[in-house]
């Protein structure tokens, strides 16, 4: 989605500790007020009025409120990077399927971190900034990589084409879930937890 010309980047970095206070408290209030009233109709005004603060304070911190979803968009990523990165298939004596299941698990926890509706709003809103698109591809790489050394010698594993099969389950688990977990009517937690762990371990074990 494009979004013109404005500015997305925050205008202001906080130094100090109320600043910073302020600007979180900016971004609670834009996830409160997207998640209630919608994208189009979640305005400036309205989250400035969430978060207690002036508009003319809120433009000092985000020039508009593209630059508050990108925010929110990028907090949401680094939740969910820095929980499975430090998964990273972490005991790899552990049988295939617990393995997977941490990774799925992981994956889910950190998608629930935020309430679906706002998960549709980012999904579908957030501007496609570069900085994004690079957090985002850095960390597909990283998890490619591991899970293709884990599929080369776990001794569960039955696919041959490694390569191929490490794409299949960071993109499968990654866009599965953050589509259901996202949808009006999200899939219960724990069974999509099994049911994907499943589809998983029979393909790479059987």
């Amino acid at each position: 989605m494009t979004h013109g010309k404005q500015p997305l980047q925050p205008r202001k970095q906080p130094r100090q500790v109320r600043a910073e206070l302020t600007r979180q408290r900016i971004l609670t209030a834009a996830a409160h007020v997207f998640t209630e009233h919608g994208y189009a109709a979640g305005t400036t005004n309205r989250i400035a009025e969430r978060a207690g603060v002036s508009i003319g304070s809120l433009y000092q911190y985000y020039p508009n409120k593209d630059a508050l979803l990108a925010e929110l968009l990028v907090r949401h990523l680094d939740i969910g990077i820095a929980a499975t990165e430090e998964h990273r298939w972490k005991d790899r004596s552990e049988p295939a399927e617990e393995l997977i299941r941490g990774f799925v698990r992981t994956t889910i926890e950190s998608h629930l971190h935020d309430d679906p509706r706002l998960l549709r709003i980012m999904l579908e809103q957030a501007p496609l900034l570069p900085e994004l698109l690079e957090k985002v591809n850095h960390h597909e790489r990283v998890l490619l990589e591991t899970t293709k050394d884990l599929l080369d010698q776990h001794p569960d594993i039955r696919v041959t084409d490694t390569d191929t099969a490490s794409r299949l389950v960071v993109n499968t688990v990654e866009l599965v879930v953050h589509r259901l977990i996202a949808e009006p009517d999200p899939v219960d937690a724990t069974r999509l937890e099994n049911e994907l762990v499943a589809m998983l371990t029979r393909y790479l074990t059987c």
